[in-house]
């Protein structure tokens, strides 16, 4: 456990470093402040956009996999090699059309690793004790994004340096997890053939015949908008909103980081483990994604750096408390145990989905808003409430 937690951990810290704060930066300094929201709408955009191919075609691929080194570990380790050389292209590019096409490598290898991580929790844990796996779990995103924009504002101005050591580091944790798991393997004997229809489903899941996923899936998707407005437009919120120089902005976000990454992890591990112990995951769900609505509300009105600080730690304790429970509550309601990876891939257009479409949808929020982000950020309470309400009718779980 301690391995997968840090391997998890390493994990999201291939996607954060870019998402939180290196990416913004590199087009910025490509294409200057004002071309620089639209200009990240496309590299963001893309890159989710493969990104809803890559995560449920790699689960699915590992549910087939018959090798003698088992089904996850080669896609941890191979998914980790190409993403590695598509975070390089990024770092090195000179235009925005190498950004997007390093991105979009970068998020499909990514994936595959993201992917194959996801499904060692139904591969590996009972379900009892899934709440407080999943609690632990919770936690690697905020620490992930302490340490990434450590990183940033440790090498800050050597962006080479900033793309990669991310990479090295979660790198590191990864592969030493691979060599260690206790693989499933699957026969070759029993795989199955691949058929077209096979190849269809693997993108898609029936909401009619399996409404308990579907249910879970909507709350997801709405939970992660809201999160997908605030983390890839706070640095342009810091800089237009409350006016910080681009100098200051790794030192902020840090600070904002810090913040938010303390309240997940408390409401993470606790939420996961009382959730276990009571036997419900659904109160907590919804209780989670509206208290992500009041922070959203909070930064709506926030005119200082420390109104900020006060509403993304509000957004980690719903943020952490969610994602603790959720998880165990997706575990319990997928449709094929048989398939989980791939399940869970389509699952992730849940979390992925939202950042093609934030990006895309913000410019013109911000245009009907006149440029407000008080605006913007109503949407995403908007968005974080009715993802409470969406979890209620799942019918499989209290």
């Amino acid at each position: 456990m301690t391995l997968y937690t840090l391997s998890y951990l390493g994990t999201c810290l291939l996607f954060i470093a870019p998402l939180a704060v290196t990416l913004a930066l590199k087009v910025n300094d490509l294409v200057g402040p004002p071309a620089a929201p639209a200009s990240l709408a496309l590299v963001a955009g893309a890159g989710s956009a493969v990104s809803l191919v890559g995560n449920p075609m790699f689960g699915r691929l590992s549910d087939r996999t018959s090798s003698r080194w088992g089904m996850r570990r080669p896609w941890m380790v191979g998914g980790l090699l190409g993403g590695t050389a598509g975070i390089l292209g990024v770092a090195t590019a000179t235009n925005i059309a190498t950004v997007v096409l390093g991105w979009c490598l970068a998020q499909l290898f990514f994936n595959a690793v993201l992917a194959v991580h996801v499904a060692v929790l139904p591969d590996q844990v009972p379900t009892t004790q899934r709440g407080q796996v999943s609690g632990v779990l919770g936690v690697c995103l905020p620490v992930a994004s302490i340490g990434a924009t450590f990183v940033v504002k440790l090498f800050s101005g050597h962006q080479l340096a900033m793309f990669l050591l991310p990479c090295a580091v979660g790198g590191v944790f990864i592969v030493v997890f691979a060599l260690n798991l206790k693989d499933r393997r699957l026969a070759a004997e029993v795989k199955p053939a691949w058929t077209p229809r096979e190849v269809v489903t693997t993108f898609v899941v029936n909401p009619r015949r399996h409404p308990d996923f579907a249910w879970a899936f909507l709350s997801r998707f709405l939970l992660v908008m809201a999160y997908a407005f605030l983390t890839t437009y706070q640095v342009y919120f810091l800089l237009d909103r409350l006016h910080a120089a681009e100098a200051e902005i790794p030192d902020l976000v840090f600070l904002g980081t810090v913040a938010q990454s303390s309240a997940v992890v408390l409401a993470s591990l606790v939420g996961g483990r009382i959730s276990d112990r009571v036997g419900r995951r659904k109160v907590f769900v919804c209780a989670a994604a509206l208290v992500y609505a009041v922070a959203m509300v909070l930064l709506s009105i926030a005119t200082t750096f420390p109104m900020y600080l006060v509403a993304v730690a509000v957004s980690g304790l719903g943020f952490g408390l969610y994602f603790a429970v959720d998880l165990a509550l997706v575990t319990e309601v997928l449709p094929d145990p048989d398939n989980a990876a791939k399940d869970l891939g389509v699952f992730n257009y849940a979390g992925a989905v939202p950042f093609t479409l934030a990006p895309a949808l913000a410019p013109g929020i911000l245009s009907l808003g006149a440029g407000s982000y008080s605006v913007l950020f109503a949407v995403a309470a908007a968005c974080a409430a009715a993802g409470a309400f969406a979890v209620l009718p799942v019918k499989a779980l209290r």
